[in-house]
């Protein structure tokens, strides 16, 4: 399979920046340029958008579902529009699909599209699936910081400061941040419209599902 390092210009973050992607090889003499389906794979804080491809056998397990994979670089934003930093999370969810597929052939039908990630990047999936549920088929967290207002509560000092400069000095709690209020709020409007979302918060499909396991396995 193709594997990628994508050096590029962010408008958002007002940077250059950093991708690694896996494209499923096509066929020779393949007559059909097809729209594959993607997976954005989110790292956690002490890595980087390389940890998938050096740590885990992430491409070997793509191959085999004829799966792209978007590694994006993010720093220690948690996928966030800091409140002392950059727009991450304006980055993560408007400029990086737009930029991945003006690169390569991505589908954007929400059958074929999945946020996964590891702690830091659990959270940043969870959030972005259900935020935009109409975006994704599934969504799945690795040890996901997924409690942030607990997670802050806990630190000492010199780490609450660094939440500080990601979230701000107000509670989370109830807020666009807080994937509990997201959940709530997902939850509300699927009895409301009475139109069935798939929001899977602690489930995720079968072929994402075995990724996830075989990442984590090895």
């Amino acid at each position: 399979m193709p594997l990628l390092k994508c050096d590029f210009y962010s408008e958002v973050l007002n940077l250059s920046t950093s991708m690694t992607v896996i494209l499923p090889k096509r066929p020779l003499n393949s007559p059909v340029r097809k729209n594959y389906p993607v997976l954005y794979l989110l790292h956690g804080y002490s890595d980087d958008h390389t940890m998938w491809t050096r740590r885990t056998s992430v491409e070997r397990y793509a191959e085999d579902m004829g799966l792209a994979v978007v590694m994006p670089q993010v720093d220690h934003s948690y996928y966030t529009d800091m409140a002392y930093g950059n727009k991450y999370w304006s980055f993560l969810t408007e400029e990086l699909p737009n930029i991945a597929h003006s690169m390569f052939h991505l589908s954007d039908k929400r059958e074929d599209n999945f946020a996964a990630g590891l702690s830091m990047g659990g959270y940043g999936a969870f959030k972005w699936a259900l935020t935009h549920p109409d975006k994704f088929s599934a969504a799945a967290s690795m040890s996901g910081a997924l409690d942030i207002e607990s997670l802050i509560e806990r630190q000492a000092d010199d780490r609450k400061r660094e939440f500080i400069q990601i979230f701000g000095e107000k509670s989370i709690k109830g807020t666009s941040n807080d994937l509990f209020e997201l959940l709530t709020l997902r939850k509300s409007h699927c009895c409301t419209k009475a139109v069935e979302q798939r929001i899977f918060f602690m489930m995720i499909m079968l072929p994402l599902k075995k990724l996830v396991e075989k990442l984590v396995i090895t």
